[in-house]
C-alpha cells in the first residue's frame, strides 16, 4: 500500500470517528487544530477531484462529438473553444497535487509523533 493510499485510509478513519462521535450521541468531539486542517485540506482535495472528473467527462464528450483527435483537442493552443476548460483541468490537477503533498506532510508528521510517543513510552521505567 502506498503512502497516499494509507493516508486516504487514515483520513477515512478520522472522518468516520468524528462523524460517529459527533452525530451518534457522543456530543461535541475534541479535535486538534492539526486534524481540522487535514480535514479541510482533504475536503478541498475531494471537491477538486470531483470537479476535475466532471470537467474531464464534459471535455471528452465534446471531443467525441467533434470527432477530433486527442492530441488536437486537448492542446490549448489549437483548441480555443475549450482552452479555458483545459486550463482549468490543469489548475485542478496542480491544486490536487499540492493538497496531497500537504496531507502527506501531515501524515509523516503524525507518524513521526507516534514513533516518538512509542519510543518515549518504551523508555519509561515501569512502576
Amino acid at each position: 500500500m502506498s503512502f497516499s493510499q494509507e493516508l486516504y485510509r487514515d483520513f477515512a478513519i478520522l472522518i468516520g470517528q468524528f462523524l460517529k462521535e459527533e452525530f451518534q450521541g457522543g456530543g461535541i468531539v475534541e479535535i486538534s487544530a492539526s486534524d481540522r486542517d487535514l480535514i479541510a485540506v482533504m475536503r478541498r482535495y475531494f471537491a477538486a477531484q470531483a470537479e476535475l472528473e466532471s470537467l474531464k467527462a464534459q471535455l471528452e464528450a465534446a471531443r467525441q462529438a467533434a470527432g477530433e483527435a486527442i492530441g488536437v483537442f486537448y492542446d490549448r493552443r489549437r483548441n480555443a473553444e475549450h482552452a479555458a476548460d483545459l486550463q482549468r483541468s490543469h489548475r485542478l490537477r496542480e491544486e490536487m497535487a499540492s493538497l496531497m503533498q500537504r496531507a502527506e506532510a501531515w501524515g509523516r508528521a503524525a507518524s513521526g509523533a507516534d514513533e516518538h510517543d512509542r519510543s518515549a513510552a518504551e523508555g519509561e521505567p515501569e512502576e
